[in-house]
């Protein structure tokens, strides 16, 4: 079982200046929901899905931010593209992603 690297993704996601609220599985949920991460196969890389009711330009700061970040630990972040969340029952979402070049 190949562990993922949650706790050096919690020290880059507060070096830029925010927090993950919920991890579950390969996901990280950062507090905001204006994007979460994905890890990948290679622990070295991550992928940032944004979320389709957040404005690229208010969140694209944020993102650049924690890119550099990230890099500075060794790591990249990379667009993993845009995801909606939609409940599905009273205690659970549903998570639909979209690739990069589709719209969300």
């Amino acid at each position: 079982m190949n562990l993922k690297p949650l706790g050096l993704v919690t020290e880059i996601v507060e070096s830029a200046g925010m927090g993950i609220s919920y991890a579950y599985e390969d996901l990280a949920f950062l507090e905001h929901n204006a994007f979460l991460l994905e890890f990948t196969a290679d622990n070295k890389e991550l992928l940032i899905h944004t979320n389709s009711e957040a404005e690229a330009s208010e969140i694209k700061d944020s993102i650049a931010k924690l890119i550099n970040v990230a890099a500075t630990y060794g790591m990249t972040f990379t667009d993993g593209g845009r995801y909606t969340l939609t409940p599905a029952d009273d205690e659970n979402i549903r998570i639909e992603f979209f690739e990069p070049s589709q719209p969300g």
